[in-house]
């Protein structure tokens, strides 16, 4: 029997792993890939952090500032999260797929590919990079182009020459358009008009509106940073967004007024949702209900890492980072100062 099973070896499940070491839990965390890096490891190179390097670490080190002086990239962090399990010798488990979470009296089951693990608690941070939301909108099947989600796209190249609509008015659709506008034909389509924090604001900005929005504050200030090459797509007047399309045809995209737009491929850079389907047999919906972390029907559950819903801004590493902390000491595993 093992105090605590943390599924998922990304950031959350690092900064959950650094405070259960500290409490001197009997812990293992099991992680699906064959290497650290999380979700990071498979974003497109040139993906940028929101906030500089001392403001975007894990409990216990501090991440290393770019050799370029400016935001993270994924690179960056892959390595730095490379460094921390290794720096802090956490038990992670890998490749190990975790296929279901059940109830067995007074413990929970987690049946892997790799054998099961009895575990007091266990703690979800699987993340959301498995599961890519595509919203449906009539037409979609009949499009002759190309269509693909933030996950699959890896530089502005296979567009080059091409006409491509972005849609998506959060910061992977403007960072996205900032780099496919330099080789394309580029259309940006959002649901409402997009926010950009002003220059001097970046993602610290964002996890503390975040965090205030819980204490009643309705202040907001916008949702994308500006980082350096957002800001040439603003100078270059390419960060422009036009409402969104109602249907889908075979040559491209169609608003409500008959107007159209013929397209070669279109870029959803529409989010995620929370990856869960491993705990589908613990029957608690399709939206779990929290205290916190904790799962309302099923106390010796904790989620941690999937964005505001289980702590603020709790998808960055900083804010996963802050929940991981409470996480551990609603558990009575209190870390030692």
């Amino acid at each position: 029997m093992t105090d605590v099973v943390v599924i998922g070896g990304g950031q959350a499940g690092l900064a959950a792993g650094y405070y259960l070491r500290r409490a001197k839990a009997d812990f293992v965390i099991l992680d699906a890939q064959a290497e650290p890096g999380g979700a990071w490891r498979h974003a497109w190179p040139s993906l940028r952090l929101f906030s500089p390097a001392q403001y975007s670490s894990l409990p216990g080190r501090m991440m290393p500032a770019p050799a370029d002086g400016g935001y993270p990239t994924a690179a960056d962090t892959v390595a730095y999260l490379t460094d921390y399990e290794h720096r802090y010798d956490l038990p992670i488990h890998r490749p190990v797929t975790v296929q279901a979470v059940r109830r067995s009296d007074d413990h929970l089951l987690v049946e892997t590919d790799r054998g099961t693990w009895q575990a007091r608690t266990v703690i979800s941070a699987t993340g959301t990079w498995q599961s890519p939301y595509v919203p449906h909108y009539p037409g979609m099947r009949d499009f002759q182009g190309e269509q693909l989600h933030t996950v699959n796209y890896q530089g502005p190249e296979p567009f080059a020459g091409k006409r491509v609509v972005i849609v998506g008015g959060a910061n992977s659709g403007a960072q996205i358009l900032a780099e496919v506008s330099t080789v394309a034909d580029t259309t940006w389509v959002t649901l409402r008009p997009p926010r950009l924090l002003p220059d001097d604001l970046d993602g610290r900005a964002l996890f503390a509106l975040a965090t205030n929005r819980l204490q009643g504050d309705t202040a907001d200030l916008g949702d994308i940073v500006a980082v350096p090459p957002v800001r040439d797509a603003r100078d270059r007047g390419v960060l422009k967004a036009e409402p969104m399309f109602s249907r889908i045809t075979p040559e491209g995209v169609a608003w409500p007024d008959g107007s159209s737009l013929a397209c070669d491929t279109i870029i959803w850079c529409t989010g995620f949702r929370p990856a869960l389907r491993h705990l589908a047999p613990l029957k608690l919906g399709s939206n779990i209900a929290v205290d916190g972390t904790r799962a309302i029907g099923e106390p010796r559950l904790h989620l941690l890492g999937y964005g505001d819903w289980t702590g603020p801004a709790s998808a960055t590493l900083i804010g996963a980072s802050r929940t991981a902390r409470e996480t551990v000491l609603r558990l009575g595993l209190a870390p030692r100062t």
